[in-house]
Formats: C-alpha cells, structure tokens, sequence
C-alpha cells in the first residue's frame, strides 16, 4: 500500500491553525457579448416588436410554412390600416436566431402553432411616443 501524501497547506499559514488562509476573490467585470450591428431593417422590426402596443405573433402552419405578422390597426386621420401585415419570414427568424427575439409560450391549434414575438431586453411597460396625441412622460 502507497503512502497517502499530506495536504499542502497555502504560504503563510501554520499547520496549528484552524483552516488554511485563501487568496481574496476577484470580482470580474461582466462583459456583453458583442451583437452584429443591425440592419436598417432589422432596427426596424425591431421596434415594431419592442412596441407593447404592436403586439407580433409568429404562426408556425402544419406543413412548416412560418410567418410572422401583426394587425395595423385603423389610422383614423389617414384612413388606412385595418389590416393584417406580414413581416419578412427571414429577416424575423434572423433575429430569433441572434438571440434579439425570444417566442412566447405556444398557442397549439390542430392546424396551426402561435407564439408571441418579444423583444429580448426592452421594458414590459415601454412608454409609445409616437402615436399622434401623446405625450413622453416626465418625472
């Protein structure tokens, strides 16, 4: 049977002492990971789905075809709107892929699968500024 070696104890500390002394912990930075700079058209869907007023859904048809869309509601000053409107199927799943978008729990339906589309890392109560009559909240 081999000899079972004795534990090295750290410099300076005395074998009579309760427990060895340990180097202090070194609080690192956190770093992001760095994004690919969007595209004009991925800032752009981007913020349509960062709007909590827009809400963006991603349907996912039995035979695979995905889409994402969301209901432009009517423009009651332009008269336009009041309709479905469909966004780029690889521009959104591009987004997904980089980590910018994350999909709701799924809505299962026999002949369809519906998530909610978010964007990652903007706030649920997000103030919208642009609608026409509103004004930026001050604190």
């Amino acid at each position: 049977m081999q000899p079972v070696p004795e534990p090295v104890l750290s410099r300076g500390t005395e074998r009579d002492a309760e427990r060895p002394r340990t180097a202090p912990a070194q609080i690192l930075p956190y770093r992001r990971r760095p994004l690919a700079p969007l595209r004009p058209a991925g800032a752009d869907l981007l913020r349509i789905m960062a709007d909590p007023a827009t809400p963006v859904f991603l349907t996912v048809h039995a035979g695979g075809r995905r889409r994402y869309g969301y209901w432009r509601p009517l423009d009651g000053r332009g008269g336009t709107g009041s309709c479905y409107v469909a966004l780029p199927t690889d521009a959104c799943d591009a987004l997904h892929s980089s980590g910018r978008i994350a999909l709701g729990d799924p809505l299962v339906d026999p002949a369809k699968t519906t998530y909610r589309v978010r964007a990652v890392g903007t706030p649920a109560g997000a103030a919208r500024t642009d609608r026409p009559g509103a004004r930026a909240r001050t604190a």
